[in-house]
């Protein structure tokens, strides 16, 4: 286990947000004040070799949702409210299997419990060879990244992953260990695991991450969950239908 880098913000219920591969707590940092303003505890985590929280050779879902488990005993919560994006909600699910007694209300965003294959090739190719390279502006490090990622969105998203380290910009991302694990990022969650307590599976309706197909298992690990679709929005469907977003979120709440 290691001890995970959050910001924490508002005062109620705890509220702990888990971002998805290649992301960090910073992508939450909107919705979260939201949260707090709505009168929750919000504790934006980085998870193991993301964001500002330590690097690890181990990178598994075993692992990281300890690591959660471990960040919720030291900062003494209980009761929460646990959302997980992407990679993170497959965090989020092995938490609600493994500590049941830790959740009121699980909410998983645009990820099933399914096996998914690597389709990360070109993003992780972009951020090996801008690695490589020596920046001094964020500007020179977009036009760089947009030879191998075309949507400007999720260039913007991924040079979050900048900062400056003396006089140039590196990577917070551990991304030798990130392209050594990532068919474990996709890994199922493991069979016989169930969460009996409230979830609600959020989908953008234009992602392809959860299928009418995926339902049935979706059911089979948590009996009693919701999933709420939201029209026009693709895997980011927290940025890019934010109201919406929080709306069928605090109706859950």
């Amino acid at each position: 286990m290691v001890e995970l880098h959050s910001v924490i913000q508002g005062e109620g219920r705890p509220f702990v947000i888990l971002h998805g591969f290649l992301g960090m707590s910073d992508n939450w940092k909107t919705l979260g004040n939201k949260f707090a303003d709505a009168g929750f505890e919000v504790h934006l985590l980085d998870q193991r070799n993301h964001g500002r929280s330590p690097h690890t050779d181990e990178m598994n879902y075993e692992a990281m949702a300890g690591d959660v488990v471990n960040y919720c005993k030291t900062h003494n919560l209980e009761d929460i409210i646990l959302l997980g994006h992407s990679m993170g909600g497959k965090v989020a699910m092995h938490v609600a299997s493994t500590s049941p007694g830790l959740i009121h209300k699980l909410i998983v965003v645009d990820i099933s419990p399914k096996y998914y294959p690597p389709h990360h090739d070109e993003i992780l190719e972009g951020l090996t060879a801008l690695d490589k390279e020596t920046f001094t502006s964020r500007g020179e490090a977009e036009d760089f990244l947009a030879k191998f990622i075309k949507n400007a969105g999720v260039r913007l998203f991924l040079l979050k992953n900048l900062y400056r380290k003396k006089d140039k910009l590196v990577l917070r991302l551990n991304l030798p260990v990130l392209k050594d694990n990532i068919e474990r990022v996709g890994e199922p969650l493991t069979t016989g695991f169930k969460y009996e307590g409230p979830v609600l599976f959020i989908k953008g309706g234009s992602s392809g991450y959860i299928t009418e197909e995926d339902e049935p298992l979706i059911k089979l690990h948590f009996p009693k969950a919701e999933i709420l679709a939201i029209s026009g929005a693709g895997h980011w469907v927290h940025a890019e239908k934010m109201n919406e977003f929080y709306d069928g979120v605090m109706q859950f709440i």
